[in-house]
Parts: structure tokens; C-alpha cells; sequence
């Protein structure tokens, strides 16, 4: 039987779908979601011809620097490596949040829209900035209002259609 919160409720959904079966629907809700994110992104650079933030890079020489782990290749090609694995850091999380909300599913979550897009919203710009924040990249303590709502705004997409997309799953 399902209870009720002012949240949402906890318990079983309308289907059986098993744990596994959650994960994998919230891989997919997250990669929808991280596609709406990037889409949302890329518009604003194109619109304000922003260029693109190094600190997935930055990110990704942080983590192999603290994993004692080299990039290989001649300084073009580790260039071009870190360019790569730079977005990859972001599909990652993306993806990785999205498995969280399938597992909260699992568990029986169910959300009120607003509630689930704010937890989701949330969750993402913590497992994004997060790490950047630990490794000492950025600080979002320091941004101005203007980085805040580039920065929320494509999330914000994210939380939607991730919310969106894990509620339409859970239809009859």
C-alpha cells in the first residue's frame, strides 16, 4: 500500500517493474535529460557567442592528477584526449543521476512534478559542480547571478525532462 507524503508517495507503482528494470529506465530518462541539458546550453552559447567553459577539462587534468594516472600521448593528442573526456565527465553524471531517480522509483518515490524537477534539478548541479568544487576548479560561493542562471537554467532542463520521462514510464 502506498503512503502518503508531502512530497509524493512511497510505495508500489501501478507496474511491476523490477529494480533492474528501474536503473536502466533512469539511464535513459538521464541521457534524455543530459541531451536537453547540452541542447539548452549550445543555444545560449550560440545566441550570446559565449565560448565553451574549460572546466570539464580542467576537471578531467584534476582527477588523472589525483589518480596518478597520465593521459598519454604527444601534447596535440592529450590535448585532444582531455577535450574528449572533458563532455564525458558530463554524460557521466548526467546518466548517473538518472540511475539514482530509477533507483528511488525502485524504492517506491514517487513525486509531486515540482517536488521530483527540484530533487532531480538539484541532484544534477550536485553531481556536476560537485566534484569541480571538491578539486577546487570553481567555487559556486563566488559566482555572479548571471553565472548562477547559466549555470541553473540548463539543469533546470535537465530536472524537467528527466522528471518527465521517469513519470511517463511509470504509466499504465
Amino acid at each position: 500500500m502506498a503512503k502518503q507524503t508531502p512530497f509524493g508517495t512511497i510505495g508500489k507503482g501501478r507496474r511491476g517493474i523490477s529494480t533492474v528494470g528501474w536503473v536502466l529506465r533512469g539511464a535513459a530518462a538521464g541521457a534524455a535529460g543530459t541531451t536537453a541539458l547540452n541542447a539548452v546550453t549550445y543555444l545560449d552559447m550560440a545566441g550570446r557567442g559565449r565560448g565553451t567553459s574549460s572546466t570539464p577539462e580542467q576537471t578531467v587534468e584534476a582527477l588523472a592528477e589525483k589518480a596518478h594516472v597520465s593521459i598519454p600521448g604527444d601534447e596535440e593528442t592529450r590535448q585532444n584526449r582531455v577535450q574528449g573526456l572533458g563532455p564525458l565527465t558530463g554524460l557521466a553524471a548526467g546518466v548517473g543521476v538518472g540511475v539514482l531517480a530509477g533507483l528511488a522509483r525502485a524504492a517506491g518515490f514517487r513525486s509531486q512534478p515540482l517536488v521530483g524537477t527540484a530533487l532531480t534539478t538539484i541532484g544534477v548541479l550536485i553531481g556536476s559542480n560537485g566534484p569541480m568544487t571538491a578539486l577546487g576548479i570553481t567555487d559556486p560561493r563566488t559566482w555572479p547571478l548571471s553565472s548562477w542562471v547559466t549555470d541553473v537554467v540548463p539543469h533546470l532542463a535537465y530536472g524537467v525532462v528527466v522528471k518527465t520521462t521517469m513519470d511517463a514510464f511509470d504509466r499504465p
